[in-house]
C-alpha cells in the first residue's frame, strides 16, 4: 500500500537533489545569475511540494488516532487518490477500524442500557459506594429503603438514619445482616466488593423479607396451632368424657345412709380406674406443656471458641454407655483438627446427643446399624453430619419433621428437631436433612 507512496517521496527527493545540484553548478557561474535565483524558487516549491505531500499522511493518521482517543467515530475518510491510488486502501482500513470501534461502542452502550434497566427494575435495593462513601449507583428500590431519593454520600444516613448507616458500613463482604426498620422493612444486606479501575467499590444489596417472613410465621403459627390443638385435645377429650361418666356411676351407684354415703364395689372399681386414666391424662398434659416452656424459653448461648475434634470427641465419650448397651457400629471422625466455630458447647452438645439418640432408636431393630458423626469444611462452612442407616425418614414427613411437637415416633414429645433448629437458628447457622429410607439419613448441622 505504502509502495507508491515511496516512489513518490523518492521521485520527489531525487528531482529536488538534481535541482539543487544544478543550482549549485549555476551559482558557480557568474553569466547565470539569474537562472540560479530562478532555481532558488523552483528549489523552495519542491520543498513545499515534498512537505504538503508527506503532511497530508501525518494529518490523516493524528486524525485517525484523535477519532480514536476522543471516541468520535461518526467522521470518516475519503476514499480520495491524492496520495496515490494504494491511499484508497488506507483509507478505507481507517475506515474499517472507526466502524469496529463504532460498533463496539453502540453494543456497549446497548449492553449497559440493558443492565441499566435490570437494576432498576428489580425488586432488590442495589447500593455501591467508594471508601469516601460517595454514591457511585442506587436504584430506586433502594431509594426508597433508604429513604433519602437524591442521597450523593452515604454518610447523609448519619443524622437520618443512623441505624441503617452502621448496617451499611459494618456489613463484611460476602456475609449478611438484618436491619428492621419500624413495621414496614425488615432488610437483609449483603455485600461484596469490587475493584473498579483501581478503586475499591462496596455493593450492598438490601432486600425486604418483611412480607415472606410474615407468611413463613402465619404458616408456622398455623402449623404450630395445629399440633396443640391436637395434643391438648388429646388429653382433654378423654378427661371430659370420663368425668360425665364418674359422675353417672356416682349417680346410680352412690346411695345415701342416715349420716353416710355407700357405694358399690364394682362402681368403687369403676371410679378408681377412672381417676387413675385422669391423672395419666392430666401428666401427660403438663408434660407437654413443659415441653412447649421448654421450646419456648431457650437461654442465649454462651459463646465461646470449640474445637470440632474436641466437641466430637466429648459427645462420643458422654453417648459411649448407652451405645455399649447396643450392637450399633459408632464411629466419629474430623476432617482436620484446626476447625473451630464459635458457639455455646453445651448448647451443641445438647443437638447432637438428640440427634444421635434420634439415630439410636431408628436403628432399634437393625443387625448392622451404623451411626457416623463427622466434621467437615465445605463452601466456606464448618459442617457438623450426623449419618445412619436406619428406617430414615418418609419423603411426606420429611418437610415436617422440625415442626414443634410433630413426631413420627409412638413415644416422645416431639420438639427435640424443633429445639435443635432453633438452637442452630441462635448460633446463626441451619439444621438441614436428607433421607433415603432404608439406606441413609443425614442431619447436617452448618455453621
Amino acid at each position: 500500500m505504502f509502495n507508491d507512496f515511496r516512489f513518490r517521496v523518492a521521485l520527489r527527493v531525487v528531482l529536488l537533489g538534481l535541482t539543487v545540484s544544478l543550482f549549485v553548478f549555476m551559482v558557480s557561474k557568474p553569466n547565470m545569475i539569474f537562472a540560479a535565483g530562478l532555481m532558488a524558487f523552483i528549489i523552495i516549491g519542491q520543498l513545499a511540494e515534498l512537505f504538503r505531500f508527506t503532511s497530508q499522511t501525518n494529518r490523516k493518521l493524528t486524525r485517525f488516532l484523535e477519532s480514536v482517543k476522543y471516541s468520535d467515530f461518526i467522521s470518516g475518510f475519503a476514499n480520495d487518490n491524492k496520495l496515490g491510488k494504494s491511499f484508497r486502501e488506507l483509507n478505507a482500513a481507517f475506515n474499517e477500524v472507526l466502524e469496529a470501534f463504532r460498533k463496539a461502542r453502540t453494543e456497549k452502550e446497548e449492553h449497559w442500557q440493558y443492565l441499566n434497566t435490570i437494576v432498576q427494575q428489580v425488586r432488590t435495593g442495589i447500593l455501591s459506594f467508594d471508601p469516601d462513601g460517595t454514591v457511585q449507583l442506587m436504584n430506586p428500590i433502594a431509594k426508597r429503603f433508604v429513604g433519602i431519593i437524591n442521597m450523593k454520600n452515604v454518610n447523609e444516613l448519619k443524622d437520618r438514619n443512623p441505624n441503617l448507616y452502621k448496617a451499611l458500613m459494618e456489613v463484611q463482604s460476602g456475609k449478611s445482616t438484618l436491619y428492621k426498620s419500624g413495621n414496614e422493612f425488615l432488610l437483609t444486606l449483603q455485600a461484596t466488593e469490587l475493584r473498579i479501575r483501581g478503586n475499591t467499590v462496596k455493593l450492598v444489596t438490601l432486600q425486604n423479607i418483611q412480607t415472606e417472613l410474615q407468611k413463613q410465621e402465619l404458616e408456622s403459627w398455623q402449623n404450630l396451632t395445629r399440633v396443640l390443638r391436637h395434643e391438648i385435645m388429646n388429653s382433654i377429650t378423654p378427661i371430659s368424657s370420663l368425668t360425665s361418666t364418674l359422675r353417672e356411676i356416682l349417680d346410680h351407684d352412690l346411695t345415701k345412709k342416715e349420716h353416710h354415703y355407700e357405694l358399690k364395689t364394682e362402681g368403687a372399681e369403676d371410679l378408681r380406674e377412672g381417676l387413675t386414666t385422669i391423672e395419666s391424662r392430666s401428666k401427660g398434659l403438663i408434660k407437654f406443656i413443659d415441653a412447649y416452656r421448654e421450646y419456648t424459653s431457650l437461654p442465649q448461648p454462651k459463646i465461646q471458641r470449640i474445637r470440632i475434634a474436641d466437641l466430637l470427641e466429648k459427645v462420643a465419650q458422654l453417648l459411649k454407655p448407652e451405645l455399649k448397651k447396643t450392637t450399633i457400629q459408632f464411629g466419629y471422625h474430623c476432617d482436620s483438627e484446626y476447625l473451630t466455630i464459635d458457639a455455646d458447647q453445651e448448647m451443641i452438645e445438647q443437638v447432637l446427643i438428640n440427634l444421635i439418640k434420634n439415630a439410636m432408636e431408628a436403628l432399634d431393630h437393625s443387625s448392622n446399624g451404623k451411626i457416623e458423626l463427622k466434621g467437615t469444611y465445605a463452601d466456606n462452612r464448618v459442617l457438623i453430619s450426623v449419618s445412619d442407616n436406619g428406617s430414615g425418614i418418609i419423603p411426606e414427613a420429611i418437610e415436617r419433621v422440625f415442626i414443634p411437637f410433630f413426631t413420627t415416633k409412638k413415644t416422645g414429645s416431639g420438639i427435640g428437631l424443633a429445639l435443635s433448629r432453633q438452637i442452630m437458628q441462635m448460633h446463626n447457622g441451619s439444621l438441614s436433612v436428607k433421607s433415603e429410607p432404608d439406606v441413609k439419613t443425614t442431619f447436617t448441622l452448618s455453621f
